[in-house]
Parts: C-alpha cells; structure tokens; sequence
C-alpha cells in the first residue's frame, strides 16, 4: 500500500515549520536583516569575550568590582540595547502619519455629529485602522483623502503639481523630504537611508536614536582597543599565536573606529544644518531643491534650533515640514 500524498522533502517540512514559528524567517528582507542584528550581536561578544577569557587583569578588576571595567560593561549592554531599540524602531512612514490624519479628521468629525447616525457613518467611512505594508494610500485615507491632499500641497511652494509629489510606488502624496524606499517598500518621512546594519531605514522617527548608537558603538571601540592594546604590552613574551590574534582583533577595531568617526562627524554636520544624507547626496534628483544653491540648506533654522528640534522637541507624532518662502531662502544667501 502506497502513500503517494504523504511524501515530501523533509528540508521543505522543517523550513515550513520555521516560517510558522517565526514568521519574519519566510520574508526575506527580515530573514537577512534578522542575521545581520544576529552577526553584530555575536561579533561583540566574541570582542569582549577574549577580555573574560584571556585577560587575567580584566577580570581582577571585574571581581574587585573596579569602577572603570563595571563602567565598560554598562556601555556593552547599553550599546547592544541601543542596537536592538534603534533596529527594532519605525523610522516614520508616511502611511502611519495618513492613519493618524485619517484618525484625526474622524474625531473631528465626529465631535461635530450631533445626530448618531451620522456620526456611525462618519466613523465608518474615516480610516481602516488595520492595515498591511502593501496597502495603497487611497484604503487608509477612504473620504479623507482629499483633505490628506490639501494639507501636504499647503506645505510646497504655490503652483507645484500634485502629481510631481505623488510617490508612484506608494500611490500617496508625500508631504517634502519624504522618499520612497525599496528595501521597505514604503514612504519614509524625512528619508535619510536605508541601513543595512540596521536591517531598516533611518528617518525621522529613528535618526536622533541612530545618532546615539553610533556615540556609544564609537566610545565602545575606543574602550575595547585600550583594553587590547594593554594586554598586548602586558603579555608581550607569551605566545606568539595570542599575540597575531590580539593584532588582528585590533586592525578590526581601528578600521571601525575610522569608519564610525567619519559616520558621527558627517550626522553631527547634517543635525547642525537640519539635512539628510538624502538631501545631501541626491540634491538634484529632488524637484523642489534644484533651483536653491548648494550652500543654502532650506530647513536649517539655525545651528541651535536645529539641535533643538532634533534632540529635545520629540513628540509621539510626526511633524511635517514646509518648504521655506522664496524670502527665507534669499535670507540664507546672504548670510556670508
């Protein structure tokens, strides 16, 4: 007697089981950003693992309780834990800030309803509330859509096409340095890039907690390399092949301090004058930008403000900013 339904690859099996355990495995983009965060991870462990198991007066100090080896453990943790948060966060899309506007315009809505039929078919006819990363603008705006228009045409000069800002993946008018990214598959509010460490993008909703992980993964690296290099002037006569190991753990750490250097020094420069990577680097490519010159940064409010704006005024909901009058931009260029 034969089972002809019943056979199959047992690697089919296993992997469909895995994909209904962990439903981030069967989508790729997640199952590779979820193997990124995983090698990172692990790659600080094995940097500081070496300290536990190789350095004698690491751990010395870590069970005298020594200030300065309990301070260093604290910034390993904080900096995994920055890693995850900032991984795990939303960088703002564009579709959350239409559900919020839809949500809005339905209380308001409905606060001026006084007979309650009406108010049910305002309620009805106002937002879905859930909704999956492929759905279109037009499903989450339902009547609103118009006044979702309206509102992001106010913020572009007057006499900009509503379909020069509609993005045409996304179906959805972007309110200014919004971008459409093909990683996500979504609209990102403030769009600076997309990080592949990260396994998301960096916008606004993430861009001040992405700027904190990279200080701290930077104090982090120093830290660690002071560690190595004293246990290389410490051990100079043991053995030869620890000793090629330390060597190539700190050639590691030096070209990541470069990098995350260069990466802190460029964000404080976009923070300060209020860009993105985006701005910066594909200034031409953005319709509204192309006819400001390139020493003037349109949203700059000044360094203060700026800094401001970016590490204090944090709020749960997500601000859209007007393009500056043709008087402030000619203000910037004044300016020597």
């Amino acid at each position: 007697m034969s089972f002809l339904g019943s056979s199959g690859d047992p690697s089919d099996t296993y992997s469909d089981r895995c994909s209904k355990w962990i439903p981030c495995l069967s989508d790729p983009p997640k199952r590779s950003a979820l193997c990124m965060q995983l090698m990172l991870v692990v790659l600080h462990l094995v940097f500081v693992g070496f300290l536990f198991i190789f350095d004698s007066e690491f751990m010395e100090k870590l069970k005298a309780l020594s200030w300065s080896t309990i301070c260093y453990l604290l910034l390993f943790v904080a900096t995994i834990v920055q890693y995850l948060y900032t991984s795990g966060s939303s960088p703002g899309y564009v579709l959350d800030e239409m559900r919020e506007f839809a949500r809005a315009e339905a209380s308001l809505r409905a606060s001026e309803t006084s007979n309650k039929d009406n108010l049910l078919q305002a309620t009805n006819d106002s937002v879905v509330v859930t909704f999956d990363g492929n759905q279109r603008g037009e499903n989450i705006l339902g009547n609103n859509r118009m006044n979702w228009t309206k509102m992001v045409m106010d913020l572009y000069p007057s006499g900009t096409a509503v379909r020069t800002c509609t993005c045409t993946f996304c179906n959805v008018v972007q309110p200014p340095r919004a971008k459409h990214c093909h990683d996500c598959g979504k609209c990102v509010l403030q769009f600076d890039h997309h990080c592949v460490w990260l396994g998301t993008c960096v916008g606004q909703g993430n861009h001040c907690r992405f700027w904190w992980y990279i200080f701290e993964e930077f104090a982090l690296c120093i830290w660690t390399g002071i560690w190595y290099i004293n246990y290389l002037n410490d051990h100079v006569k043991d053995s030869w092949v620890k000793d090629i190991f330390v060597i190539i753990m700190l050639s590691i750490l030096a070209i990541s301090l470069i990098f995350l250097f260069l990466l802190l020094v460029f964000h404080t420069y976009l923070i300060m004058t209020n860009q993105t990577t985006y701005e910066l680097v594909r200034r031409r490519r953005i319709h509204y930008m192309r006819s400001i010159p390139e020493r003037v940064h349109p949203f700059s409010k000044g360094v203060c403000r700026n800094l401001y704006d970016f590490c204090c005024a944090r709020t749960s909901n997500y601000r859209m900013e007007a393009l500056p009058l043709s008087q402030g931009v000619v203000d910037q260029m004044s300016i020597p």
